[in-house]
């Protein structure tokens, strides 16, 4: 009997080993936040755009074909490689609002009296009505939620998604949640006082934000403006122009506009970028 205890102790338990593939598969499957999201389709609406942007601007400084589709394919690579980093941007600007309301929930399950696990299942019944079940948050809190029946620690499963979307506000909770995590009985404070400090830099962030949507717009208008200029006196004003055109120093103050026009656009970008 002891000999036959033994050897069913030895068996796996087929509802455990069940309940445990989905887990590796979704820990397989766990999103690269520093990777772009975009797609073929995204890629070569990029390069069009690109493209097109590139032999207008090349075109209004030297009218040379060949040229302009050589610059404007350059531009449209380089625009690929921007937009991919803007989508990235963007998705980690989402997964940041995400995780904002993550907590919110979490907090309000957790001052309810719930333990973490429950909380955790709470909030994400909680998220699933304004998020789509293809979300990130809601991909992540499967992860974490998987990561926690398999024994591995909160703290480990907060600091991995802190690790992979290269968040500060994440990072920051899961190093709290790391010196708390089983340590105190005032988890659900923190949690709302992490809350309440990510709400109050997004809040910061977003007037940031609205007092220089009108200084880009101005940046734009200068930027663009005198390409507009130079176009409608390319083609209206009789010949005024050619000059600009013609070999030696007509190409030369061509080129030296060009110049001047591509580092301020790089300028006005960089300036007007708010790091997260």
């Amino acid at each position: 009997m002891s000999r036959n205890q033994n050897m069913f102790a030895s068996e796996p338990n087929p509802e455990a080993v069940k309940a445990a593939a989905p887990v590796r598969q979704r820990r397989v499957a766990a999103p690269d936040y520093t990777v772009s999201p975009s797609g073929i389709f995204d890629h070569l609406l990029a390069f069009a755009v690109g493209f097109a942007a590139g032999f207008a601007v090349l075109f209004v400084f030297y009218k040379i074909i060949l040229l302009c589709v050589i610059g404007g394919a350059a531009y449209g690579a380089v625009n690929v490689v921007v937009a991919a980093q803007k989508a990235t941007k963007t998705r980690k600007v989402k997964l940041r609002m995400q995780f904002f309301d993550l907590l919110e929930a979490l907090s309000v399950s957790m001052r309810a009296g719930n333990p973490v696990l429950k909380a955790l299942e709470s909030a994400r019944e909680d998220l699933t009505l304004i998020y789509t079940d293809d979300s990130d948050i809601l991909r992540e809190l499967d992860i974490i939620i998987g990561k926690f029946n398999n024994a591995v620690p909160l703290a480990d499963a907060f600091n991995d998604l802190a690790v992979r979307s290269g968040l500060e506000d994440i990072a920051s909770f899961a190093s709290i949640y790391a010196t708390i995590e089983g340590k105190s009985s005032r988890a659900d404070e923190i949690v709302r006082e992490t809350q309440q400090i990510i709400a109050d830099k997004m809040e910061i962030e977003m007037e940031i934000d609205t007092m220089m949507t009108a200084a880009k717009s101005e940046v734009n208008i200068m930027l663009f403006m005198p390409l507009v200029v130079l176009g409608v006196i390319g083609y209206a004003g009789a010949g005024f122009m050619d000059a600009i055109y013609a070999p030696g120093i007509g190409r030369v103050v061509a080129t030296g506009g060009l110049v001047v026009f591509i580092i301020s656009y790089i300028m006005a970008q960089k300036f007007s970028d708010v790091k997260l």
